[in-house]
């Protein structure tokens, strides 16, 4: 097990030491490309190409369109979703079958995928975003617009401090923690599946 931090430089090792990959989220926007995103699409590629499970999520699942299907499929959130949301699932998978339909978990993103490509499938979607969670074909790779990689108690706290800082956008983030759901284990459901592939 291992983490890399791109943005920071950090190089990747090699793949073969590696069953999974999960991509979570970043401070940079897709929308404005950054010199490590191309760093980040060599590793999906090759990923990718032998076999290795993917999940990404916010960012990561950004970057995941971005990298297999191309920026053009990308755009700013309208509005962006920040605190929880529903997730309705729309198709069936492995990773999503027999889970609450709809269920709730943390969101905090300003950018979204839009019309993915064949072979992208849409498995889910919430009230603002309709490509939430998304399979690329039969592959194993998955990406989830929300943070399923954040306990409640954690979103909680990135909520408040965000408040703390100063940063935007404090309306949403005050709603969100007022408007928190009972906590509950999907996105840890979601995880261990993911880890089982």
């Amino acid at each position: 097990m291992g983490s890399v931090n791109l943005p920071s430089g950090a190089a990747i090792p090699p793949l073969e030491r590696f069953s999974h990959v999960i991509l979570t989220g970043s401070e940079a926007s897709i929308l404005a490309p950054k010199p490590w995103f191309e760093t980040e699409v060599k590793l999906i590629h090759h990923a990718v190409d032998r076999g290795i499970p993917i999940l990404g999520s916010c960012f990561g699942h950004e970057m995941l369109v971005y990298a297999l299907s191309g920026p053009e499929y990308l755009r700013r959130a309208d509005p962006p979703e920040v605190g929880w949301a529903e997730i309705e699932i729309v198709d069936s998978d492995p990773l999503f079958d027999g889970l609450p339909n709809p269920w709730s978990t943390f969101v905090f993103h300003f950018g979204e995928v839009i019309d993915p490509p064949a072979p992208w499938r849409v498995l889910g979607r919430t009230r603002h975003c309709e490509t939430h969670v998304l399979r690329y074909g039969d592959r194993p790779v998955w990406g989830i617009q929300a943070h399923p990689e954040i306990s409640s108690r954690k979103a909680r706290l990135f909520l408040r401090f965000t408040l703390l800082l100063g940063l935007r956008p404090a309306r949403q983030v005050l709603r969100a923690l007022r408007n928190a759901p009972p906590r509950n284990d999907v996105a840890d459901t979601v995880l261990r599946r993911f880890l089982e592939v």
